[in-house]
């Protein structure tokens, strides 16, 4: 059995929350914890929930400990759930890979493993602007070493970790150029299957595109379309286990995948337009997992 102490918390005066989830194994405990920007705290009690889980095998056999009634409410006595249905849709997936059993624990026990997650949740969000640990600069800039010339990090001291991250960006185009793309009619091939692979091959490339970028091991890439009236949503997500993030290689990902679709359906809509790329999700070293959106 697996133990999950999992706890959320919401500043109101920064506008920002923490979760701390600690799991519990064979007398092993490890802590994992979060902050996220524009969020509540019953966002973060499933966050805490959903993050602790995700940290187990599928199908083993976990209980998971917290002191939200929301939470406890909604995952076993059928409260309705009107809020947070994505949340709601990731803790489900979780926890139909796993058995797993809901206790309720009172948020004054002296239980060291609450107390604990509460910790972890209640001083990230009370942390205000301050940079979590793994991004802070003691002193100047990261890159560049005291005569001013270019420098890579050094991470050689950090352990490894398990790094994820999820970049989004959007390609807007005509609503029949779009319909065009979908029923495969586009005169250079099928746009998304080569802008998928585009993409793949992008977060490899990475380091190779981005000066002083790490080379990294990446364990895993996806990159998933959402199609819209006249938009083509690009999902990218990278997986790694080491001793730095993936942030870039996602980013990277997601910027040449849209810019693939721009180069295939340029030639029958002149004024299609790139948006938004940007870093949604990143998790994994000291900083933990952090949530922009």
């Amino acid at each position: 059995m697996i133990e999950i102490y999992a706890d959320g918390a919401y500043n109101p005066v920064l506008g920002q929350g923490g979760w701390g989830a600690v799991v519990v194994e064979n007398g092993q405990k490890h802590a994992f914890s979060g902050m996220v920007k524009r969020t509540t705290g019953n966002r973060m009690e499933i966050t805490a929930a959903l993050e602790g889980i995700l940290h187990t095998p599928q199908g083993s056999e976990v209980a998971v400990y917290t002191d939200s009634q929301y939470l406890f409410g909604c995952m076993t006595k059928g409260w309705q759930r009107r809020a947070n249905r994505d949340l709601w849709e990731q803790l489900d997936e979780a926890v139909g890979q796993r058995r797993v059993r809901w206790q309720w624990i009172d948020r004054n026990t002296r239980d060291p493993f609450h107390k604990e997650a509460h910790a972890l949740a209640t001083n990230l969000a009370s942390q205000g602007e301050k940079l979590p640990p793994e991004t802070a600069v003691a002193e100047g800039l990261t890159h560049i070493d005291t005569s001013g010339r270019p420098r890579m990090v050094d991470v050689t001291q950090k352990p490894d970790t398990q790094r994820e991250a999820v970049a989004r960006g959007v390609v807007r185009m005509k609503a029949p150029t779009l319909d065009r793309l979908k029923r495969g009619e586009v005169a250079k091939g099928d746009v998304l299957a080569v802008a998928q692979l585009a993409g793949i091959m992008a977060a490899k490339q990475t380091p190779n595109l981005i000066p002083l970028c790490h080379p990294i091991l990446i364990g895993d890439v996806k990159v998933e379309f959402n199609l819209g009236n006249d938009t083509v949503e690009i999902n990218t997500t990278v997986k790694s286990t080491g001793k730095t993030g993936v942030e870039m290689e996602a980013l990277t990902a997601t910027a040449v995948t849209a810019l693939t679709i721009y180069d295939m359906c340029k030639a029958v809509d002149r004024s299609i337009q790139i948006e938004n790329i940007r870093l949604i999700r990143k998790s994994g070293g000291k900083s933990g997992t952090i949530t922009l959106e």
